[in-house]
């Protein structure tokens, strides 16, 4: 069985620690828990690993937040991997600060990333892994929320957030997405 594993954010050290970009550290802690190393390749920086008999692709889109739907689709296409067996982790203002959700399906929510993924893939049906980031911003100024840094609070508990979505991602590709959400939705 394979996965392709997406972390959405936007390439370079000047978004390395923004709200927007979490979905790198996931995958970045993911690959460094399983001894994975990032190359740069493609449309992404990409890392392999294997976990229970599963190989696992990792992926960073280095095309920018809003053009992540090809780099998705490529890497799709590249190690023919099923819709089925995509997950992408992404950054959610709807949910607070490190509140985690899987979902099989849904909307955009408004986010450019996800918004580009399923006009790409065409569809809204693929599995995501959503991170919560809170909303703690004014009137129009999401976008510099999304790409402000973490506050102390926040970075203080990052750690155990990001452990808790490698667990889901274990989850994911060993029990399915029905089961992980049952058991790991509102941890």
């Amino acid at each position: 069985m394979k996965y392709l594993i997406v972390g959405l954010g936007n390439p370079g050290d000047k978004y390395e620690e923004t709200r927007h970009n979490i979905g790198f550290k996931v995958v970045d802690l993911f690959a460094r828990q399983l001894d994975g190393k990032f190359a740069s390749n493609k449309l992404a920086d990409v890392a392999e690993v294997k976990f229970k008999g599963r190989t696992i692709v990792l992926i960073k889109p280095t095309t920018f937040m809003n053009l992540s739907g090809k780099a998705v689709n490529y890497w799709m296409q590249a190690e023919k991997i099923s819709i089925e067996n995509l997950l992408v982790i992404t950054d959610d203002i709807a949910l607070p600060f490190g509140k985690l959700r899987m979902k099989g399906k849904g909307s955009d929510g408004g986010h450019n990333g996800l918004k580009d993924i399923q006009a790409v893939l065409k569809t809204t049906e693929y599995p995501r892994l959503r991170f919560g980031v809170g909303n703690d911003f004014h009137p129009g100024r999401q976008s510099d929320y999304v790409l402000g840094e973490w506050d102390k609070p926040e970075r203080a508990a990052m750690q155990e957030r990001l452990e808790v979505c490698a667990e889901f991602i274990k989850s994911f590709t060993t029990i399915g997405i029905g089961l992980t959400m049952t058991n790991w939705n509102n941890k």
